[in-house]
């Protein structure tokens, strides 16, 4: 592109696409609180209902697998039904399911209610995902990917403060009636609210020839016996199986991990839970930005995404030692650098996904992809269970694990990438699938 024409959409009058970014950083939240907030209240309900640990292990077991299929369900039906419908779809069916939890009372009626929400929440990224590549150009999809993503981590934050105040005022059931009708209420302005880009009475033409500024893949529909063509679909099946274990031990295990090292109190393990989230936001949001910042001063768009995926593996090195460390400060320093650096790695895959993929298969690709490592996250958690188990809750191999599985993610994903963007242009502007 010449340097008039993007200087011209760099001066995009309105900027309703932050708009639709806050909107999805606000529905990821939800998706959080929603998630966490079981987790929060178990032993307020194992008081009340008396289910043992092994109920709860299967409840949630139910859940990770829910989950899985409703990743991959739920992307799929979002590129057959578009992304207002296909968000809106996917958020009623897990506020109505986090909502239900309040309505049972056994360990079945809580594996249905699980079952329901891992179903549902399983289409918020998906959809997110396709939604970042229908608003915004190949420059700037990954600081907005960082943007909605870190509503992850704010959920997690919210859960607990949430949990503890509606449980105060009226019951733990209580609770789940609230986050589940705080994303109705989000539903309802996301259907008002949300047009495509070409059809928005608030994006000017400046603004949607900004959107539309790089070359694309081929819009037209590709059958998922297709997906595996493209190089984005191995990239994101690659790095989400070998890291998402990593994040889901992460945000299952530290704090048992704190009070089995440190003695840290349930009490007293909000303040360093905190710390770890916060930076974790930084580090969804940077993960963007470095990325983006890079491309926009010319660095080629693979190689701007493998340098800050490479960035964010080296800061997951150093929490190997959190096991080793007298410290409780420094462990939760180095657990929060390696969370943080996850998010970042993830913001730049996911959006290897619509660098690669052609718009009306992008939900269907990170559906397929996130459904797989979902999978490999629940056998992960188990495999975790038994590891400490057998060794006293002795967590050095978990987190030496942890520390070396980016780098890995990494280094395969520089071979499975083809060597630039512009090599899977054709003649006419679009982007082809490389074998």
């Amino acid at each position: 592109m010449r340097e008039s024409n993007l200087h011209a959409f760099t001066k995009a009058s309105t900027r309703y696409r932050w708009v639709i970014c806050a909107l999805l950083f606000v529905v990821t939240t939800i998706n959080y609180m929603d998630r966490n907030i079981l987790g929060v209240l178990k032993p307020t309900i194992q008081n009340d209902l008396h289910f043992s640990e092994t109920d709860f292990g299967n409840i949630i077991f139910c859940f990770s697998f829910a989950y899985a299929f409703g990743y991959a369900g739920m992307g799929w039906l979002t590129d057959k039904i578009g992304i207002r419908l296909g968000l809106a779809a996917a958020a009623i069916l897990w506020c109505l399911a986090s909502m239900a939890h309040g309505l049972v009372a056994s360990v079945a009626g809580f594996m249905i209610a699980r079952i329901v929400l891992g179903l549902g929440e399983g289409g918020n990224f998906p959809t997110c995902i396709k939604t970042i590549a229908t608003w915004f150009p190949v420059r700037d999809r990954a600081l907005a990917t960082g943007i909605f993503n870190s509503g992850s981590n704010v959920g997690a934050m919210l859960a607990p403060l949430i949990g503890a105040l509606v449980v105060s005022l009226s019951g733990w059931q209580a609770a789940f009636y609230v986050t589940g009708a705080m994303g109705l209420i989000w539903v309802a302005y996301w259907l008002i609210a949300y047009r495509s880009p070409a059809e928005h009475p608030r994006v000017s033409p400046s603004e949607l020839a900004y959107i539309n500024s790089d070359p694309e893949v081929a819009t037209g529909k590709v059958p998922w016996t297709k997906l595996l063509a493209y190089p984005g679909t191995w990239v994101y099946i690659v790095g989400g199986v070998l890291t998402n274990p990593a994040w889901w031990f992460y945000n299952n295990w530290v704090p048992s991990f704190l009070n089995s090292k440190f003695h840290v109190s349930l009490m007293a393990v909000g303040l360093p839970l905190v710390v770890i989230y916060l930076l974790t936001d930084v580090g969804s949001i940077a993960g963007g930005w470095i990325s983006s910042t890079l491309i926009k001063r010319g660095t080629e768009v693979f190689t701007a995404r493998k340098i800050t995926l490479l960035l964010c593996a080296a800061c997951t090195v150093p929490v190997f030692l959190a096991p080793q460390l007298d410290s409780m400060w420094a462990a939760v320093i180095l657990i929060g650098i390696a969370m943080a650096a996850h998010q970042g790695f993830s913001a730049n895959l996911f959006t290897l996904v619509s660098d690669t993929m052609p718009r009306g298969a992008v939900a269907s690709a990170v559906g397929l992809g996130g459904g797989i490592s979902s999978v490999a996250g629940a056998f992960s958690a188990a495999a975790i269970g038994r590891v400490l188990d057998a060794t006293g809750n002795n967590y050095t191999f978990v987190f030496f694990a942890c520390a070396s599985v980016y780098l890995i993610a990494t280094a395969i994903i520089h071979f499975v990438l083809p060597r630039t963007r512009a090599s899977m242009v054709t003649t006419d502007g679009e982007l082809v699938s490389v074998s």
